[in-house]
């Protein structure tokens, strides 16, 4: 997309609340890499999976060891398994396809974020940031984990520094700390109280750049763009920072130690910053510098041309969008209410925030109507126009049409197999073992309105010990009766004799408000023609009873005389 030509008022991004999802109380969420589903982590321990593209519930994965809020959920490359971590100090990695539990493992502190591997196909390997001490890395097989450094000591030689648990002037360091993989991995950026991001190998855990942050104030969050060529921080300055990563996707580590043996004439701490000022480069401070707002969390766009913050105000639902120039061009506001998470759609301009209440947001552009796209012929004027019509408009064989010759060459073979890489995902194609939809299930109706409907139409029934007003005609008929609770479950008796179902094989749905209506109106005409030939009966019993014992009196006497 080609900003630069764009008008910011008519941009690419959402702006008004298109719908919401309600289910429990959903504290966090996370998109798959394909932007189908949607992962919610709910404060009962519960991690719903979404189809985005119904606005259904897929799955519902529940843990029965974990009943805690969750803190944090996290898509597989593959989509196929979610990483979730609760208040528990529990991480949990469930596939999605079966429902099933694959691990648990708890640490000994609260996770605030995880992040899997993003290369490993089966994920292995996990980045926890726990909520009071260093990041670290946890084998998923195992158990086992490996801390992170988040400082360094100026040895005074080439030697890369250790990890150190103080820092220089013996305080321990500020938690928690925020820490992120790259696109492929290879390496990690670990955000510290000190204001610095620390560039380590993933494989020997060495740091081999250090980039200082201006203001030296707590890094809360560290996010890569989808493409990698950005990376953004969320300081405790109020201060979201945007920088240019100039080292290549693959082989991170390589190009880190070519680059430090360009800096010889440096040494220790001097070298390593050295290294990091050729890795990042500033792009872009973005403030509020008018309200001084902090930001609960920050992300970028699917396409990385926009950057977006949400406010981390009390009784505020507030979302600044940016473009990567440091324009502000869009701020939503939402609900007085507190804003817990968002997340920006991979493809769609559509962000999805989640407030403090449990409710997900879904935030949407503001699409105006245009007719002529269904008509190509269609011509919008804005004022009336003299029309002037062609010399062969009204033939049966107009010549324009006479000339036409189709440039279509109908002999060229059609390629039907050949799937194109998506436009959006251009750093890998479609894989066949990748997860996009899950078979959603219908959220059935509120009991509220069956019970409504139910017990209006009930009252329809004589309120006797035989239940229905159909057994009293099945009795009448030598049929055995069949006492219902309510004029729906009769319905619905009938509906499966007829059909020839039986109970077990029956798909038991609720039926809608609608369905609910015209069940009860098709229960109230029976009903009252079984109350019409009732009166009738009676009537023609009383008249036959007069006839017979008129009939018995004249018999007597003809006896008797």
């Amino acid at each position: 997309m080609n900003v630069s030509i764009i008008d910011p008022l008519q941009g690419d991004f959402p702006e008004i609340i298109e719908e919401y999802l309600e289910h429990g109380v959903m504290k966090c969420i996370a998109f798959n890499r394909r932007g189908t589903l949607l992962a919610a982590g709910c404060s009962d321990g519960t991690c719903v999976i979404w189809d985005f593209e119904t606005r259904g519930i897929a799955k519902e994965l529940r843990d029965k060891d974990s009943v805690c809020p969750i803190t944090c959920v996290c898509w597989s490359k593959y989509g196929r398994h979610v990483l979730v971590s609760a208040t528990d100090k529990s991480l949990t990695l469930w596939d999605v396809v079966n429902g099933e539990k694959i691990t648990r493992i708890t640490l000994q502190q609260t996770t605030l974020s995880a992040r899997l591997h993003p290369s490993s196909r089966v994920p292995s390997v996990c980045l926890a940031c726990p909520l009071s001490s260093a990041p670290v890395l946890v084998d998923l097989n195992t158990g086992s984990t490996t801390v992170l450094p988040v400082s360094v000591s100026d040895t005074g030689n080439g030697v890369v520094p250790a990890l150190r648990n103080k820092f220089s002037d013996g305080s321990p360091p500020l938690t928690p700390t925020a820490a992120c993989f790259n696109k492929y991995g290879d390496l990690i950026y670990v955000g510290n109280s000190k204001g610095e991001i620390l560039i380590v190998d993933y494989k020997n855990i060495q740091v081999h750049g250090i980039v200082p942050v201006s203001g030296g104030a707590v890094i809360k969050n560290i996010v890569f763009s989808r493409n990698g060529q950005y990376l953004l921080t969320n300081s405790n300055d109020r201060t979201i920072r945007v920088y240019e990563n100039h080292l290549p996707q693959k082989d991170g580590p390589a190009t880190l130690d070519e680059l430090s043996r360009t800096v010889d004439e440096v040494h220790g701490m001097e070298k390593l910053k050295a290294v990091g000022s050729k890795c990042l480069i500033l792009s872009r401070e973005f403030q509020d510098s008018i309200n001084r707002i902090h930001w609960k969390t920050t992300c970028f766009s699917g396409d990385g041309e926009w950057v977006v913050g949400a406010s981390g105000s009390k009784g505020e639902h507030k979302i600044y969008i940016w473009d990567r120039a440091g324009h502000l061009v869009k701020i939503l506001e939402g609900p007085k209410e507190a804003l817990m998470d968002i997340a920006w759609h991979p493809v769609n301009p559509v962000v999805v925030s989640v407030s403090v209440t449990g409710l997900v947001y879904i935030w949407a552009k503001d699409y105006t109507e245009n007719w002529s796209a269904f008509a190509p012929d269609f011509k919008e004027l804005e004022e009336n126009e003299e029309y002037v019509e062609r010399e062969d408009e009204f033939d049966l064989v107009p010549d324009t049409e006479k000339v036409k010759e189709s440039n279509v060459n109908e002999d060229e073979e059609v390629d039907i197999f050949t799937v194109e890489k998506d436009s959006a995902f251009s750093d890998s194609d479609m894989s066949q073992e990748e997860l996009c939809f899950l078979p959603a299930v219908p959220c059935p109706d509120s009991l509220e309105l069956q019970d409504k409907y139910g017990g209006s139409s009930s009252k329809l029934v004589d309120s006797n010990h035989s239940g229905s007003p159909f057994s009293e005609e099945a009795g009448q008929n030598g049929q055995p009766s069949n006492p219902a609770s309510s004029p729906l479950e009769a319905v619905g008796n009938s509906m499966g004799e007829d059909t020839g179902l039986t109970e077990s094989s029956k798909r038991r749905r609720k039926p809608s408000e609608k369905g609910l209506e015209l069940q009860a109106e098709k229960v109230r005409k029976p009903i009252k023609k079984i109350k019409a030939s009732g009166k009738l009966s009676k009537a023609k019993n009383k008249s036959m009873e007069e006839q017979d014992t008129s009939n018995g009196e004249y018999g007597d006497d003809d006896v008797y005389m």
